[in-house]
């Protein structure tokens, strides 16, 4: 059995999607990846995956590029004839889903974040809400990552229930993020990791550290993530490199494994608008660190507020400073015995063994249909 994995980026694939690639050859199921090219795409080839390379720009929409994505995955898929494919990202879950559909290939797609065309009323929501209706019908199973992006796709009939279900987001490798051991030093380190675009809330953040710094508070702040300026809610590069210069924030630019920058941290930050469920925040619970994150969907889902972690306020610099202070007046005690609760609470909801074997169950489902 051929099984099609399609995503924005080879790298994406295989940091969030490998033990369930691994686990598809191991079953003996022949994987093709299917991302534009980037330093993974080899990575893929020596896990045992069919790379095939893709044409596809994930910023924006763009009407000509858009309609010969379309065209490239028909082709694709024609040619690759997979029994399944497994869609990821907006692009993908759409116009993978065209094209697979005038094939008659079955379909799952898994919605892993609304992007930023949801979190306002306007011209392009209500267009990028007509493409989910027009390609969502066809998918034999659409996964959602939290309740409030399933309701919201069922209340604006964009899906129905019968043929949707909840995965704990991308789930968390726990073994991969064990718990780490927790840094008794008087200067507390609070990182965020995320891509530089507005709607992670990083202008927020920096905004808070003003705010502390005027207030005398003498604490680490990092960023690690990809600059993004081309991005659509990018922040320009020459901001970012004023907030370096001026010392409001330590860059610390992208690398290959955060683990050790995790474990560094006292704690992780994620002030972000709106997530599916932020892979970040699993990882970061699962290495025992506590979190402070917005009180929105796929945020919230991760941080019980008080339990394993504190939620502030969206859009709101003010409400983050305040929890960072909170989370400084706590004891060492009390920030490790939040750790715990965290990497309980992701053994419990978020294993990524339950993602996979859901994964499995549906290609097992679809084969059966399809014999």
């Amino acid at each position: 059995m051929r099984v099609a994995i399609v995503l924005n980026t080879s790298w994406n694939i295989y940091n969030f999607r490998y033990n369930l690639v691994n686990r598809l050859l191991e079953k003996g199921y022949e994987v093709y990846a299917i991302a534009p090219h980037d330093d993974y795409s080899k990575k893929l080839e020596k896990m045992g995956c069919k790379y095939v390379p893709l044409s596809m720009d994930s910023r924006g929409v763009n009407p000509v590029k858009d309609f010969a994505l379309v065209v490239e995955l028909f082709n694709i898929y024609r040619k690759v004839k997979p029994d399944v494919v497994l869609h990821y990202t907006i692009k993908p879950n759409i116009y993978g889903t065209l094209a697979a559909s005038i094939l008659g290939v079955p379909v799952v797609n898994n919605v892993c974040g609304l992007g930023t065309a949801f979190l306002k009323k306007n011209l392009l929501s209500l267009v990028a809400k007509l493409m989910y209706k027009i390609s969502f019908w066809y998918p034999k199973k659409i996964f959602f990552q939290n309740d409030d992006d399933l309701e919201l796709f069922v209340d604006n009939k964009i899906v129905s229930k019968n043929s949707s279900d909840i995965l704990p987001g991308s789930g968390v490798d726990l073994k991969k993020f064990s718990p780490s051991q927790y840094n008794s030093m008087n200067k507390l380190t609070f990182l965020l990791i995320s891509r530089l675009i507005i709607d992670k809330g990083i202008y927020e953040y920096i905004e808070a550290i003003k705010r502390l710094r005027l207030e005398g508070i003498d604490a680490n702040f990092q960023i690690l993530g990809s600059k993004d300026p081309e991005h659509r809610r990018g922040i320009p590069i020459l901001e970012i490199d004023q907030w370096i210069k001026e010392g409001i924030v330590e860059y610390l630019g992208t690398v290959e494994d955060v683990r050790p920058f995790i474990n560094e941290a006292d704690c992780i930050v994620l002030p972000s608008y709106r997530e599916g469920t932020p892979r970040t925040l699993l990882e970061a619970a699962s290495s025992t660190r506590p979190i402070i994150t917005t009180n929105v969907p796929g945020c919230n889902n991760v941080v019980v507020d008080g339990y394993n972690g504190f939620l502030c306020k969206e859009k709101d610099a003010s409400d983050l400073a305040e929890k960072i202070k909170l989370f400084i007046q706590l004891s060492q005690e009390e920030r490790v015995e939040m750790g715990v609760k965290g990497r309980r609470h992701v053994e419990e909801n978020y294993d990524e063994n339950l993602v996979i074997d859901k994964y499995l169950n549906t290609i097992s489902e679809i084969a059966k249909q399809t014999a």
